[in-house]
Order: C-alpha cells, then sequence, then structure tokens
C-alpha cells in the first residue's frame, strides 16, 4: 500500500471520528457538528461551570466514539452492499424480486422433496417448503416497504423481511439437515441454539418459544422469522449510523 493510501485512509478516520464527536457534542450543545469553517464557528461557553460540563461532556463522548465506530465501519460496507440490491430491486420491479425469490426457494424445496428428502430428518422437508414460502412472501413485503421510503420504516420493516427472505430457507434446511449444516450453515445453527438457550431472555420470549414450539415443521419458520427483526434492525441500525457520520452524497 502507498503511503499516499494510508495517508488517505488516516484522513478519512480522522474526519468520520471528528464528525461522531461533534454529533455527540450536539445532542446537548448548538452549533457543533461541520460548524468550524462557518461564519459563527463553533459554539463554546466562555467560562464558569458552563465550561466544566461542556468539557465533561466532550470526555464522555471520546470513548463512546470509539466504541462505536467499528459499527459505523460495518456500515459503511453493507451500505456499499445495499445499495447494489436496491439497484438489481429498482430494475426488477415487484414482480421481478417475486419473481426471483419464487425461482430461488422454490427450486430449493423441489430438490429438498424430490431429490434428497432421504438426507433430511423428520419433518425437514415440510419445513424447507413452509420457510420457502414464507421467504417469497417476505421478499415481497421487504420490497414494499423499502419502496414505500423513509429510514424509520426501512430500518423497522424491509430490514428484518429482507433478513427472512434471504436466511430463512437455508438455515432451516440446515437444521433438518447434517450434510448442510456441517457444509454452511454450522456457525448459524449454533447461534440459534445460543439465542435460544443461553442468551439473555427479554420479556420472556425465550421462555414462550421453548414452551410453545418444538424445533420441527413450521415452528422453525416462526422461530427464525421472529429472529431476523432484531438482525435487521442491528443492520439497519449499524448502515443508518454510516449515512449519519457520511452521508452518501459526500
Amino acid at each position: 500500500m502507498s503511503t499516499g493510501t494510508e495517508q488517505g485512509i488516516v484522513d478519512a478516520v480522522r474526519f468520520d471520528l471528528k464528525r461522531m464527536h461533534e454529533t455527540w457534542m450536539e445532542l446537548v450543545y448548538p452549533r457543533q457538528r461541520n460548524a468550524d469553517h462557518t461564519v459563527l464557528g463553533k459554539w463554546k461557553p466562555t467560562g464558569g461551570a458552563s465550561l466544566y460540563f461542556y468539557r465533561a461532556w466532550s470526555a464522555i463522548g471520546a470513548p463512546l466514539v470509539g466504541v462505536v465506530y467499528p459499527f459505523v465501519l460495518l456500515g459503511y460496507f453493507l451500505r456499499f452492499q445495499t445499495r447494489k440490491v436496491n439497484v438489481t430491486a429498482v430494475r426488477l420491479g415487484l414482480p421481478g424480486v417475486v419473481a426471483l425469490f419464487v425461482l430461488l426457494w422454490g427450486a430449493l424445496a423441489a430438490l429438498a422433496k424430490f431429490q434428497f428428502a432421504d438426507a433430511f430428518s423428520t419433518g425437514g422437508v415440510t419445513a424447507v417448503i413452509a420457510a420457502s414460502g414464507v421467504a417469497i412472501l417476505a421478499a415481497a413485503l421487504s420490497f414494499v416497504f423499502w419502496r414505500l421510503g423513509g429510514r424509520f420504516v426501512t430500518v423497522l420493516l424491509a430490514y428484518p423481511f429482507a433478513m427472512t427472505a434471504i436466511f430463512l430457507p437455508p438455515v432451516v434446511a440446515a437444521l433438518f439437515s447434517t450434510a448442510v449444516a456441517d457444509a454452511v450453515l454450522q456457525p448459524l445453527d449454533d447461534l440459534a441454539r445460543w439465542l435460544l438457550l443461553e442468551s439473555p431472555d427479554v420479556m420472556g420470549v425465550q421462555d414462550y418459544l421453548r414452551e410453545n414450539f418444538e424445533r420441527d415443521a413450521i415452528a422453525h419458520a416462526i422461530i427464525w422469522f421472529v429472529a431476523s427483526f432484531p438482525v435487521g434492525w442491528f443492520l439497519g441500525t449499524v448502515v443508518t449510523l454510516a449515512d449519519l457520520v457520511r452521508p452518501t452524497d459526500e
């Protein structure tokens, strides 16, 4: 890597951290973000207790910015990927998106039923077919909510339904087939077990799932559909952080 490129990366990181810290300061104080080169300049208290609290708030924000910044970097990467997906979705339109997922997951369901039925444990084929149907519907809903526009609706609904559309059928297939799980999705199976058995129970959700759902058939589609929401919210949030720090027009 050339020295110029390294310096460019350092400057970009420094710019991001500065803007994030200014955003933190602006939660309480006016004229903080991008105010250095304006006519009025950045607002600062002149002295006394106000200056003490200003500096204390700044000191509190510094380590928080350091903790959050890796998520911003993840958001940059995900934003780049979602842009490519968005371009494809716009070209296809709703009918094209639905047709694509019908072809993709319909083929998986057909293979599970007619070609590899013996590779799945009891109820596995039914679960894969159910998951494929849920994923196709989720793809349509994700597209609709994304086209409605607005960051809140996109993060709240479009991202979770997209997670369901992309990951639910292969995850369910992995949970019912040792060959699939070992080859591709063993880490996701471990994550599912951890979420249901070891992670902190939020508002009794895990107890409810363990008591009311068996790990078979349609229950898998329901459990992973529910799991897709916090995953989608997390991914949507880090993309939002990336947009906040460095908007797409910069």
